[in-house]
């Protein structure tokens, strides 16, 4: 009996394989994937943008995500889209999937990569082709100046302090890689790959002492003034 049902599974997944896409069409939109502990690089090649945590696709186009590792082996995976498969430290792998309905997909980590596996999550936000580019459009914009003391204040601490070490914002001189690059940050549905929604509140707490939220990470807490810290959120809440 083991050895029918084994058979049985067997088959089944063999022929599920078949029709998983191996090959991107000539009209595919390009896109690299990188898995990080416990965040998700998006970097779009011919658009030039590069976001985080969020995949933006347009509804109806074939999708190939060229997916690598920073660090350990993750596995991408949005069960309403199909397919799965392992993000690598020593290679790429390409995974073509295609939205035909406008909404938004829930992804995740599928193979454990750490502390913080179970939340490593990713949206994907099918659109519209025409909401699609002007999405895009809107990300190949840099980040936007600070308006008002506070603003211009935050920016200052930013790209002067420990932020501007790890992270990126498109048309200052902040351009590290380490962590997620927070041009459009406010834009964002959540913080830490799903560990919190996108609030102010959540955002203090995020910056403050991350750790808090999502154990382990490796944004350090900060020691930041209560009134430097509220200058940083009004920048950074300001970056859409």
């Amino acid at each position: 009996m083991p050895v029918a049902l084994l058979v049985v599974v067997l088959g089944a997944t063999v022929e599920a394989m078949r029709d998983v896409p191996a090959t991107a069409p000539a009209d595919a939109l390009v896109v690299d994937v990188v898995g990080h502990q416990w965040w998700w690089e998006v970097r779009y090649r011919k658009e030039g943008v590069t976001t985080a945590n969020e995949l933006h696709v347009p509804v109806g186009r074939p999708i190939a995500l060229r997916l690598t590792s920073a660090d350990v082996i993750h596995s991408f995976w949005v069960p309403e889209l199909g397919g799965k498969l392992d993000l690598l430290p020593d290679g790429t792998n390409t995974l073509v999937l295609q939205a035909d309905q406008p909404g938004e997909y829930r992804g995740e980590c599928a193979e454990f990569c750490g502390l913080q596996h179970a939340r490593m999550r990713i949206t994907v936000v099918a659109e519209p082709a025409e909401q699609f580019a002007s999405w895009a459009a809107a990300q190949q914009q840099p980040a936007a100046e600070p308006a008002g003391v506070a603003a211009r204040r935050g920016q200052e601490l930013f790209l002067g302090g420990d932020c501007a070490t790890c992270h990126a914002l498109r048309g200052t001189t902040a351009a590290a890689t380490v962590g997620p690059d927070l041009t459009h940050v406010a834009r964002r549905r959540t913080l830490g790959a799903g560990a919190a929604p996108n609030t102010p509140g959540d955002l203090a707490d995020w910056v403050s002492d991350p750790h808090s939220t999502k154990s382990g990470v490796a944004m350090p807490a900060t020691d930041l003034a209560a009134d430097e810290l509220d200058a940083v959120l009004a920048y950074l809440g300001a970056l859409e």
